[in-house]
């Protein structure tokens, strides 16, 4: 009777530790349920963006500019001879067009930051005065551009920033006037705000193990 009390104590403990394992089991599920659920949210939130950029430089097709989806963010890549003549900062009047177009894209869509990077190619750039180098011509192009989507006086000065990469982060690495041209670009990064995202007000378990890509 002992052993017997002994060993029913020992299943009693053991199903009391499977039950709190199941629960466990059933509260990571419906978490991750929920990140699946956030992320595909956040997803088709990116993708309605992209369509709405799209939409907006329809007429800007096939000159110099591009609009991908990539890593959650809308890149909106415009060459220099959309924007630019070559060694100046001075937006043309095309760039000025679809700049003001997705200024109004931005405007309308306030969770939204943006982040303007300007590129050049490997070339030195042996200026004088304010540009010296192509550090000076990337970040002065960025900034230009800042401006003119700032004419939007809906936009938010606090959701831009405006950047050089100089000539340290080519498309195409390859010493053509092809792939030259291609580096000598504007990226205007497009990011959703993640904080009104329900993803960071779940308690995640450590034992989880979950890769956000």
């Amino acid at each position: 009777q002992a052993q017997l009390k002994e060993r029913n104590a020992i299943l009693a403990a053991l199903d009391s530790s499977l039950q709190a394992k199941e629960e466990n089991i059933k509260a990571k599920s419906k978490r991750i349920n929920e990140l699946e659920r956030v992320l595909q949210a956040k997803d088709s939130a990116v993708m309605a963006l992209r369509n709405k950029v799209l939409d907006a430089l329809l007429g800007f097709n096939n000159q110099g500019l591009t609009v991908k989806q990539k890593n959650g963010k809308v890149y909106v890549s415009l060459e220099e001879k959309l924007l630019f003549q070559s060694g100046k900062w001075d937006v043309d009047p095309k760039g000025q067009k679809a700049l003001q177009k997705l200024g109004d894209v931005i405007a309308a869509n306030k969770d939204v930051n943006i982040m303007i990077e300007g590129h050049t190619d490997d070339v030195p750039f042996n200026g004088s005065g304010p540009i010296q180098d192509n550090w000076d011509l990337s970040v002065k192009r960025a900034t230009a551009i800042l401006k003119i989507l700032l004419q939007n006086k809906s936009i938010d000065p606090k959701r831009l920033i405006a950047s050089g990469r100089g000539e340290h982060l080519p498309v195409d690495e390859s010493k053509t006037s092809t792939a030259r041209q291609k580096n000598r670009r504007t990226e205007i990064i497009l990011t959703p705000n993640l904080n009104n995202y329900s993803i960071f007000l779940i308690p995640i378990d450590k034992s989880i193990n979950i890769s956000l890509v």
